[in-house]
């Protein structure tokens, strides 16, 4: 039985030239030419030739037409922020050095936040999106407050949303406790430094409080899903850890963790654990198909194989990874180890966007190692990523990410003429085309749930310009004393954790 939309319940045909349906297990595109999608209630219920549906079902309205190329929508399986840390103040730096440049960063409405995002992912076709929720300073109502408004945002423009509040419960600024972060400040930052620190004040009882009440308000919200999201090693306590194992266990909670982003992590593993991350938390029963290890860069063969053993999926954040200095994961032995991988922008794509078309083209690109007889990814298995691989990281696995009956109807329709105008060689395959050469240009019509959120450069449901102006005047203000004193608080700590890297990775 479906869950209460909230949606206006519709029938439509959704005709196209071609409709991508799946990516088989042999990593080819299953493509059916001059077909349709008829959609009752949000959900599929049939795929047929044009001609025989447009008969069956004459009094239903159409989407696409001639031109047009249908195929499931994207799935963004890794996001933060709506204003990239970029645009609100955050230098580029290695991710380490980041966490304090990010002190920095200017607040805003979290639906405006959240929308201006939005817009962008949805405009380069991605229907869901997996949000993890790390900036949550407050008491436990606060943090509640901006859950609800972020999601309530995703819910006004008509994205479907598996939201995930992010675990931590130490070491909030170095791979070392907050008390020792502060001794090793010079005297005059150490108050500002801890009233920095103290403002992210909810206990770990109190932080899966916040999944528990989400989770319940929200069980019956076809377009919106809540899961766990243990933070990192370095960030969570093993109390944390096993915490979060049990609670996983007992609602069977789809997991999404940070590891092995960077060097520096992959050390800290060590010098905790005495060995490897992955196998630490596999210890604690964290590891299997109801995980998602976000990142992954450092891993070692044996860690992939463990994921592979395991079931768990990987989420390759490829933009992410290069300007932040982490590394590039080295996804063809992933793919080799038939591990899972899903695609995820992060906070900020190789264009300080949300733009899934070109996350998927920069790791087609990327990951092409020299030697004729190196493996490498294929143009269908990156579509994979960003469609049913996605979907496994969510709760939603079962029903997007794919064209078929029975699944619900997140579709987007690109204009085939504007990818390959003003020529394209017909030898080379759909799926090739589309990741070499699509723009969000010809990304016409986008679908969830049965329902048009964006058709021709326009957002149906929230009036796009509105909104970028309500930010831009928000954002034009001046600094308030609170902002001013953490951008002071960023510079001056920069320095001291700086230095407590040095050394680390023996050089």
């Amino acid at each position: 039985m479906l869950k209460i939309l909230g949606l206006l319940m519709h029938k439509n045909l959704i005709v196209a030239d071609a409709l991508v349906i799946e990516v088989d297990s042999n990593n080819e595109p299953i493509i059916i030419e001059n077909s349709a999608v008829f959609v009752k209630d949000g959900i599929i219920k049939e795929i047929g030739p044009i001609i025989e549906l447009r008969q069956k079902y004459q009094s239903v309205p159409e989407i696409g037409g001639n031109g047009m190329v249908a195929m499931p929508g994207f799935i963004n399986a890794h996001h933060h922020v709506g204003l990239t840390p970029f645009q609100l103040g955050a230098r580029d730096q290695p991710l380490e050095l980041w966490f304090a440049e990010r002190v920095k960063m200017r607040d805003l409405c979290p639906r405006l936040d959240t929308l201006f995002s939005a817009f962008e992912m949805i405009s380069s076709g991605v229907t869901t999106v997996q949000h993890l929720q790390s900036r949550a300073p407050g008491n436990l109502p606060s943090v509640l407050d901006r859950a609800n408004k972020i999601i309530s945002a995703y819910s006004e423009v008509g994205m479907r949303v598996s939201y995930s509040f992010a675990l931590r419960d130490q070491n909030r600024m170095i791979y070392e406790s907050d008390e020792k972060f502060i001794d090793l400040l010079p005297s005059q930052l150490r108050s500002s430094a801890s009233n920095y620190l103290r403002s992210f004040c909810l206990s770990l009882d109190e932080q899966l409080e916040v999944f528990n009440i989400l989770k319940s308000k929200y069980k019956d919200n076809d377009l919106i899903e809540v899961q766990l999201a243990p933070a990192n090693l370095h960030w969570l306590s093993d109390r944390a850890l096993e915490s979060t194992a049990k609670i996983a266990e007992k609602t069977g909670a789809k997991l999404h963790m940070h590891l092995l982003e960077t060097p520096y992590q992959a050390e800290y593993a060590k010098r905790r654990t005495g060995g490897s991350a992955l196998e630490f938390i596999d210890g604690l029963g964290l590891l299997g198909p109801q995980m998602t290890i976000g990142h992954g860069v450092w891993m070692t063969n044996d860690d992939i194989a463990l994921m592979s053993n395991r079931g768990a999926c990987l989420c390759h954040n490829c933009s992410s990874n290069l300007r932040l200095k982490s590394g590039i994961t080295d996804i063809n032995s992933f793919l080799n180890e038939k591990v899972p991988i899903a695609l995820g922008i992060d906070e900020a794509g190789i264009n300080d966007d949300r733009d899934m078309l070109q996350e998927m083209r920069l790791a087609l690109t990327l990951h092409r190692p020299a030697g004729h007889q190196q493996s490498f990814p294929r143009a269908a298995q990156i579509f994979k990523m960003a469609t049913e691989n996605g979907a496994l990281t969510t709760p939603f696995s079962e029903s997007i990410g794919k064209l078929k009956t029975g699944m619900s109807a997140d579709i987007v329709l690109f204009d085939w003429k504007d990818i390959t105008w003003p020529y394209q060689d017909n030898d080379i395959p759909l799926l090739d085309v589309l990741l070499r050469r699509a723009k969000r240009s010809s990304v016409k019509t986008v679908v969830v749930g049965g329902e048009i959120i964006y058709k021709d450069g326009c957002f149906v449901k929230v009036n796009h310009k509105n909104i970028l102006d309500q930010i831009h005047y928000d954002l034009s203000r001046k600094y308030t004393p609170k902002e001013l004193n953490l951008r002071d608080v960023s510079k001056n700590i920069l320095s001291t954790v700086e230095k407590f890297y040095l050394g680390w990775l023996g050089k």
